[in-house]
Order: structure tokens, then C-alpha cells, then sequence
């Protein structure tokens, strides 16, 4: 199994574990900083040298050995999972890619076909019914998660507590797990514990969104995509997700968590 999604500076610095739509880009674009005083020059998800990533084989026994000898400092970083899945549909579902194609292929159509899903048309930008749409959206996404059915999860709404899990059953241990919604404190504390080639002043970096603009704008509040039966299907999904990280799950529209993350508590209960 190893430590997929896992990304670690070449200097060995620090090691991140990767949690898709909790601003990895701006985060592996400051790993990268950190090393060599300069950007990675696109889309850091591109980069296939400058950081070592489990997805590169050479990179494999190196992050293996430090994680498993906890040699570096470790952390990740989560979000609210309601403004999280918001996020996965307007960018993955609604939105154009980067390579000016749907996110996935026939994961559109097939959307549109069998949940009667609308996103805005072929460029989607024409108007559309948002919450309709979304609330339909997540029916799929229980229907991946919970049954497999009609395809595998997509890591980008898979819950967050899966992807953390994997770096502690595999013999991982985080340092430090913190919030994107306070992005600048909880990335100030990593900078802190570690020592880096380039000094990163956080108040210069820009927020690498690699998801902005592939999509429409969200119309609505958050609360206004969840009623009942959504806030039903967000508890069966991302149950622990919100129970581990603090999120309010009664609130919609409050994206803040309500505590710091207990780390014992998270390796305890995603070790197993």
C-alpha cells in the first residue's frame, strides 16, 4: 500500500499528506518554495521533479524510509466537508478542466443520464437550477461510497478521514493537522517547527487555486444546498470527518470548526 498522496520536500524537510480540495496547491507550491526560492512554473499537481511525490517511483523508498522513521515533520490539512463538497461539484462536475475537457470524461454524461443532473451546459456557464443539481450530486456520491455503484469513489469527495487514514495504518504519524479555513496561522505553525532553504513569508504567497474558474459561481449560502435529506446523506458520508476534525455539522453555514484537532484521537480511531 505504501503512502500514496503523500508529498515530501527534496531536502527532506517536511512531508505532507495530500487531501484533495484542502488547498494542496498552495500548500505543495510553498513546499517547493521552500527548497528552491522560486514557484513551480503551472500547476504543482504537474510537477513531476522539484518534490518528491509517491506517484514518482524513484521518490517511493525515500518517503517510505523518512515516514516510517518519522524523520521529518509531517502534517496535512483539512476543511469544512459541506463548503468541501460544494467545491468538488462546481469545479469537477460543473466546471472545464484544464485541458479544456470535462473532469473524467463520461462521468458528466453519465451524471446527466442517470441522476438528471444539470451543469450549466457545454461550457457551463449557461443558468441552471444549483441546488437542484447539487443535491442530486451528492444522492451519487453516496451511491460511490457507500455501494461503489455506478463507479469507484473520486478522491475528491472521498472523505477526508480515508485519505489521513492511510498514512497511519501504513506507519505514519502526524505532527500537525490544520484547518484551510485559518490557512495562514496552521501553515505558520508547520513553517515554524521546520527548517527550510528559503525563508516562505505567508503574507507574500498567493493562494494557488487551481479549481477557480473552471466552474460557475455558487449562487447560493452553503445552507441553502443542504435540507434535510442532504444533511442526512453528508452525516452517512462524512460522518467522522466531522466528529474528528471538529466541523459543525448542525450549522451549514458555519465553516469555522469548533476545537483544535486531537491528534491521539485521530490515530487512534484511523489506525486501525
Amino acid at each position: 500500500m505504501g503512502f500514496p498522496g503523500t508529498w515530501m520536500t527534496e531536502s527532506e524537510s517536511v512531508v505532507y499528506r495530500v487531501v484533495p480540495k484542502c488547498a494542496c496547491s498552495t500548500i505543495g507550491q510553498i513546499m517547493f518554495y521552500s527548497d528552491h526560492g522560486s514557484f513551480f512554473d503551472g500547476d504543482i499537481h504537474d510537477a513531476t521533479s522539484g518534490l518528491h511525490k509517491w506517484a514518482n517511483e524513484t521518490s517511493q523508498p525515500l518517503i517510505e524510509s523518512n515516514v516510517k522513521s518519522h524523520k521529518s515533520y509531517a502534517f496535512t490539512c483539512v476543511r469544512n466537508p459541506y463548503t468541501r463538497i460544494l467545491s468538488s461539484f462546481f469545479d469537477k462536475i460543473c466546471g472545464i478542466q484544464r485541458n479544456g475537457k470535462r473532469y473524467r470524461g463520461n462521468l458528466v454524461p453519465l451524471l446527466v443520464q442517470k441522476y438528471g443532473i444539470e451543469v450549466g451546459g457545454e461550457d457551463g456557464k449557461q443558468e441552471f437550477d444549483q441546488i437542484a443539481s447539487f443535491r442530486r450530486f451528492l444522492l451519487f456520491t453516496r451511491d460511490t461510497i457507500r455501494f461503489k455503484k455506478p463507479m469507484e469513489p473520486d478522491i475528491h469527495w472521498s472523505a477526508m478521514a480515508g485519505h489521513i487514514s492511510t498514512y497511519i495504518v501504513n506507519g505514519g504519524r502526524y505532527d500537525n493537522i490544520f484547518f484551510t479555513e485559518t490557512f495562514d496561522e496552521g501553515m505558520a505553525s508547520v513553517l515554524k517547527s521546520i527548517k527550510t532553504k528559503h525563508k516562505v513569508d505567508l503574507k507574500k504567497i498567493p493562494k494557488f487555486n487551481e479549481s477557480e474558474g473552471h466552474g460557475p459561481k455558487r449562487l447560493h449560502p452553503v445552507e441553502d444546498y443542504f435540507d434535510d435529506l442532504s444533511r442526512h446523506l453528508m452525516w452517512e458520508i462524512y460522518k467522522r470527518d466531522f466528529q474528528l476534525f471538529k466541523y459543525d455539522f448542525d450549522n451549514p453555514a458555519n465553516k469555522m470548526p469548533k476545537g483544535t484537532v486531537d491528534l491521539d484521537e485521530v490515530h487512534a480511531k484511523l489506525g486501525d
